[in-house]
């Protein structure tokens, strides 16, 4: 299974909020199926990180008149 998204993609959920950056795959006692990113986004000064599944993503596309539009 290849993967959705590398390391520095950067990634919104799509119910909205901050723009994060993919750190990686997260799979500790995961099957490859689990599909589950870490992502890193800034909380106002704070780094920031969770794991979201692939299917709550989406990439954006930067310097683009819609901004948080998928890429295909």
């Amino acid at each position: 299974m290849s993967e959705k998204y590398v390391a520095g993609d950067v990634v919104v959920l799509k119910s909205g909020g901050p723009n994060m950056t993919v750190k990686g795959r997260y799979s500790p006692g995961l099957t490859p199926e689990a599909d589950t990113y870490t992502c890193q986004w800034f909380g106002g000064k704070k780094l920031e990180s969770g794991h979201f599944h692939a299917d709550s993503l989406k990439r954006v596309v930067e310097n683009a008149p819609n901004a948080n539009a998928d890429v295909k």
